[in-house]
């Protein structure tokens, strides 16, 4: 076994702490306690600063959210938050509108440079002012030291302001973009010159974006707040339209709900206090409707509800102009300070009216009434409320046509009905006529019950007039026990009555109230028959006149006060003339009758006398056919031969001076000397009024001398003496016809 030697013990030193040596262990690549130490620094400050942008930016989006539509307070925290971050000793967010930056946000701005920016809130820079060149380029701009700047070297009011009012050295300014349109700029300022790094550039960019984002967030809210806000007015206006077409549909001729719906609606949506609706005739004014009007300027309305207004003043204006009328303030137009017109001071201080709207309603451009809104405050309406006023004045106008047709139309339905009912009636009368022409009774009644159920009486008699008394002939629906008294019984009415007044004035008579007249006071018994047996209040009696003598009367009776109108008054009258007819025709039909009978009894005779007539007759008949055929012969005898030989042939009655036969006769020829010559020189015109005189002058002679006409032709003529008519000395006529002939024919050549 080896032995072991004793170990020797070695004592440890005592070592000192050494300083690494950075660059050695660099060398040796083992980091130094310094690096580490920078390196966490490093780390941490960018934790610091990532968690205080992440900060920054959440409490942004918080700010966004919580006031999606107001950027005052984002645009505040983006600027805070970017000059805290970023080492800016203040900044100022501005937006762009129309080539200008208005200031919308500040934050920790020097108060001299703070005011001014409050007094011009808008700037208006120069293409070299840092907002300038930004709105340029729509690029960051980064200065470093503003007063390097040439501007400020040359003491630019601008750069001189911000850089000596303010302090500004170093500025970045980071514009805000939407698709490559300028928004506005966010702007950072320190005043020292110490330019901002590149992550403090980035991280205001960010915040620029933010701010972009927020603009365009609250833009779009506002559109669509805008949009709900117009979809809820429309739904509004939509909604009152369809109320008031329920109220014209479910009262179409009555106007009063359908105008009290219209202007409630109105006032309500336009947001008014209160408002009248007019009509009006042309002249004057008429209150039909109102809402909410304040007790002292309704009660004042109410004491002049139809008014002639001021053309020149309030809704007289426009009523005169039919134009649409906004006051902004009542109070301060000189119809209430200067001129103290009575209508708009009780308008102003009775109705407390400020801002007032009067919009008329227009048919094809006539005027028919008005909308007038009042507030009491001075706030305008705006063009939507007016738009709206006007489409429910157009709505008015329609339902007033509406109601204007719908009234025509019953009325005339109304007036066809009752055609109706009296045509039926007159044909039921008429064919009472025609099947009982001579009995008058069924005629009777049967007009009694029809005038009696169209005019809605209770009950009717028809009375005859006869020796200056009243019978009654015909009674329909009457009380049994004034049937009793009245019915076939001759009666002379006290002077009170109806019937006396009729029989001495011949005209319709009603009597509203039968109790109401002394006769029934003093217990009269004619009056109390009727009013206490018969139950009549009021009655009509109406006279049937023939060429204007009184025959009879129809009356109609109602067992209540009301009276009848102008309609069933004519319609009586009607039935009262188809009476007269009847009565007449009955009349004219006995009288055809008792006629009859006489022509029938005289029909025997007229048959014989007939036969001898027509024995007359053929006697006659042929006389005249000879006296025809002898006037045809003497007519065509005077067409063919002169006068004077046609009548001796037609007195004669032969034409045997037309045979041949042997007579002595004188013959005279004549013509004009020098006629041809003349006719030939002359016009067609003169000649042939030569001619005319000519022949004119020998006519008169041949005549005169009782000579013939052969012939002539021209101006050559030639006449016979004693054939066919004989004449005593031809010879000596024919000579004394061409002596007058010559000294006539001189005298007309002289002409």
């Amino acid at each position: 076994m080896k032995s072991r030697k004793p170990a020797k013990v070695r004592h440890r030193k005592t070592t000192k702490p050494r300083r690494d040596n950075p660059a050695k262990a660099a060398r040796n690549g083992r980091p130094s306690v310094s690096s580490k130490d920078t390196e966490v620094a490093r780390l941490t400050r960018e934790r610091d600063e990532a968690l205080e942008q992440q900060t920054a930016t959440s409490e942004v989006l918080r700010i966004i959210s919580s006031s999606p539509s107001n950027l005052d307070p984002v645009f505040e925290t983006i600027l805070a938050n970017a000059s805290r971050i970023c080492e800016a000793n203040f900044g100022i967010l501005n937006l762009y509108e129309d080539g200008a930056f208005p200031v919308v946000a500040t934050h920790n701005a020097p108060p001299a440079y703070a005011e001014l920016r409050r007094r011009q809130p808008r700037v208006h820079p120069a293409s070299y002012h840092p907002l300038g060149r930004v709105a340029a380029t729509k690029q960051v701009l980064h200065i470093a030291d503003v007063r390097t700047e040439e501007p400020y070297r040359k003491r630019d009011p601008a750069y001189v302001v911000f850089s000596e009012l303010a302090g500004g050295r170093t500025l970045l300014v980071v514009p805000m973009l939407k698709e490559n349109d300028l928004l506005g700029t966010i702007s950072i300022f320190r005043q020292e010159v110490r330019p901002f790094t590149d992550k403090q550039i980035a991280l205001v960019q960010n915040f620029a974006a933010q701010a972009v984002i927020a603009i365009e967030n609250a833009r779009l809210l506002n559109e669509l707040r805008q949009r709900t806000d117009d979809l809820t007015e429309t739904l509004e206006q939509q909604t009152a339209t369809s109320e008031v077409l329920q109220v014209i549909s479910s009262s179409p001729g009555d106007l009063e709900p359908v105008f009290a719906t219209m202007l409630e609606n109105a006032v309500r949506i336009c947001d008014a206090k209160f408002g009248n609706v007019y009509r009006w005739d042309g002249e004057i004014g008429h209150l039909v409707a109102a809402h909410n009007t304040p007790p002292a300027f309704a009660e004042y309305r109410r004491r002049s509800p139809h008014f002639r207004p001021d053309p020149n003043v309030g809704i007289g204006r426009m009523f005169a102009t039919k134009t649409m009328f906004h006051v902004a303030d009542a109070a301060a137009e000189p119809a209430y300070r200067e001129q103290r017109e009575e209508a708009y001071v009780a308008a102003v201080e009775l109705g407390g009216v400020r801002t007032y709207l009067a919009v008329p309603m227009l048919k094809e451009g006539e005027l028919v009434g008005g909308f007038t809104l009042g507030r009491q405050e001075v706030r305008p309406f705006t063009d939507k409320q007016i738009a709206l006023v006007q489409n429910f004045a157009a709505q008015a106008v329609i339902a007033i046509e509406n109601a204007r047709l719908l009234n025509e139309l019953r009325q005339r339905t109304t007036d066809l009905t009752e055609a109706f009912e009296q045509q039926r009636a007159t044909s039921d009368l008429l064919q009472v006529i025609s099947s009982s022409p001579g009995n008058l009774r069924p005629v009777f009644q049967a007009m009694l019950e029809n005038a009696v159920t169209i005019c809605g009486a209770n009950f009717g008699n028809m009375n005859l007039y006869e020796n200056d008394a009243f019978r009654t002939v015909a009674m329909h629906n009457a009380p049994e026990a004034y049937a009793k008294v009245r019915m076939d019984r001759s009666f002379h009415p006290p002077p009170e009555a109806a019937l006396a007044q009729l029989a001495v004035t011949k005209e319709v008579t009603q009597i509203a109230d039968l109790r109401a007249l002394e006769g029934y006071v003093n217990r009269v018994p004619f009056f109390v028959a009727a009013v206490e047996l018969g139950g009549i209040r009021t009655l009509l009696a109406v006279p049937m006149l023939k060429d204007g003598h009184l025959i009879g009367a129809i009356v109609i009776y109602r067992q209540e006060v009301r009276p009848f109108n102008q309609k069933q008054i004519e319609l009586v009258k009607n039935f009262a003339n188809q009476v007269v007819i009847a009565i007449e025709n009955s009349r004219l039909l006995n009288e055809l009758r008792d006629r009859t009978n006489e022509l029938e009894r005289s029909y025997a005779l007229v048959q014989q006398q007939a036969k001898q007539l027509e024995a007359q007759a053929r006697e006659l008949e042929q006389r005249v056919a000879d006296q025809v055929g002898e006037i045809e012969r003497m007519g065509r005898l005077r067409r063919f031969l002169p006068p004077q030989v046609a009548d001796l042939i037609v007195a004669s009655g032969t034409e045997k001076q037309l045979e041949s036969h042997r007579r002595e006769i004188t013959a005279l020829f004549c013509d004009l000397r020098g006629f041809t010559g003349f006719s030939e020189a002359s016009a067609p015109e003169d000649v042939m009024a030569l001619l005319h005189d000519y022949h004119a002058a020998i006519g008169e002679l041949i005549i005169k001398y009782s000579g013939t006409l052969e012939r002539y032709a021209g101006d050559g003529v030639m006449v016979v003496f004693n054939d066919p008519v004989p004449v005593d000395n031809p010879a000596l006529r024919a000579v004394q016809m061409a002596l007058e002939t010559r000294e006539a024919m001189g005298d007309l050549i002289e002409k």
